[in-house]
């Protein structure tokens, strides 16, 4: 006797990174997110950070292309975060990937989450300053 049976296909969008860190240099770099880094590869994450990016090579079409080859996302928050258009616009990027699913996971380097949240203290001054300046974030 002859039985039929569906098998279900799954498709699984493989992605080139685990994590990708996204930080602001200038407070984390050579402290929080090196340890941060170092301590991902040893555990065999295979981590995108800018310092991959080679000389030359077109900045922001790279970063692009490693945001939206990641799988999650690392968000250090820091003192001068906001201060940053890079960090603003990767963090717009960011989050039009966590609108198809992939995964935001914000940490606080030493600021009060909730002068992020509330865009207070010294991201309300950065963020106040950048649309004074006119400085354009890319949106979509």
């Amino acid at each position: 006797m002859a039985s039929s049976s569906s098998q279900a296909v799954t498709t699984v969008s493989l992605k080139k990174y685990d994590v990708f860190i996204s930080f602001r240099g200038d407070d984390t770099r050579s402290g929080f997110t090196s340890h941060l880094h170092a301590a991902l590869k040893r555990s065999y994450v295979e981590t995108y950070i800018d310092y991959r990016i080679e000389k030359g090579n077109q900045v922001w079409t790279e970063l692009e292309k490693a945001i939206k080859d990641s799988t999650l996302f690392l968000v250090v928050f820091s003192e001068n975060y906001a201060s940053s258009t890079w960090c603003l616009n990767e963090l717009v990027e960011i989050m039009e990937c966590h609108k198809n699913g992939q995964v935001v996971v914000p940490v606080f380097y030493q600021i009060d989450p909730s002068h992020v949240r509330k865009q207070t203290g010294s991201y309300g001054i950065a963020l106040a300053k950048h649309e004074k300046q006119g400085t354009a974030l890319m949106t979509r």
